[in-house]
């Protein structure tokens, strides 16, 4: 299927590895020139030759809003504008209520929650401008079904998700549109830094690249009409009605 964005211009966060990549894969794939950013030269530069049709790596750091602003900025000059957004960064620590102090939720709202306002308030003013623009954020099945142990994420996320909703809400009707792609268990580093191989073994686990399509079709033409959605992209595992 051809989505109809060829030529648009994209910009990944954390798309060195994992669900980033994936994604900035599948929109290059579509025609789309993507930046993308990474902590790591080395793997980011990888990363981009994976991607290939000239995408361009960014040194940055999004885990604070002002390195989140920072990519966005940098990515904008590189490509000459912004179509297209994916707010995307790895999860906090693990965690339980009983084990997590309050000092370390202002890291995990900052990485999951601020650092996705700070990304669209440099991109989507200049998308409302254009009267075009896409935002796809990467957050997590969490959102609806709270995770175990992952305290942080479950609480950064669902804010992130509230905030990307009334943003969907404002845009309707000025061509952006704002959606979020709520993956369940993927094999990506994230996964196999949290659980072992016998844990992962037992899991129903998705393909990075099937989840990276997901997010290139609500990038799409064909996806004009849809916002302020919430895809669960989970192989099943979501077990409620809505």
């Amino acid at each position: 299927m051809d989505l109809g964005i060829a030529g648009r211009l994209a910009v990944v966060a954390g798309g060195s590895s994992g669900l980033g990549l994936a994604s900035a894969k599948a929109l290059a794939e579509e025609g789309v020139r993507v930046a993308i950013c990474g902590r790591n030269e080395d793997r980011l530069r990888s990363a981009a030759a994976v991607v290939g049709h000239e995408c361009v790596p960014i040194v940055a750091d999004v885990s604070t809003p002002e390195g989140a602003c920072q990519f966005v900025d940098a990515a904008w000059s590189a490509l000459g504008g912004v179509d297209i957004l994916v707010p995307n960064a790895g999860g906090p620590p693990p965690g339980n209520f009983e084990s997590t102090e309050v000092d370390a939720y202002q890291a995990a709202l900052d990485l999951n929650l601020l650092s996705v306002v700070a990304m669209c308030k440099t991109a989507v003013p200049f998308m409302r401008k254009q009267r075009w623009g896409r935002v796809v954020a990467i957050t997590s099945l969490s959102v609806r079904q709270p995770m175990a142990n992952l305290i942080l994420s479950n609480t950064a996320r669902a804010g992130a998700t509230a905030f990307l909703k009334t943003l969907a809400l404002e845009v309707a009707g000025e061509g952006v549109t704002v959606n979020t792609v709520q993956p369940g268990l993927h094999r990506t580093p994230r996964l196999d830094a949290l659980y072992s191989v016998d844990q992962l073994d037992s899991m129903r686990l998705g393909q990075a690249d099937d989840f990276g399509a997901h997010v290139a079709f609500l990038c799409g033409e064909t996806a004009k009409f849809t916002t302020g959605l919430q895809l669960h992209v989970d192989g099943g595992v979501y077990a409620g009605l809505l």
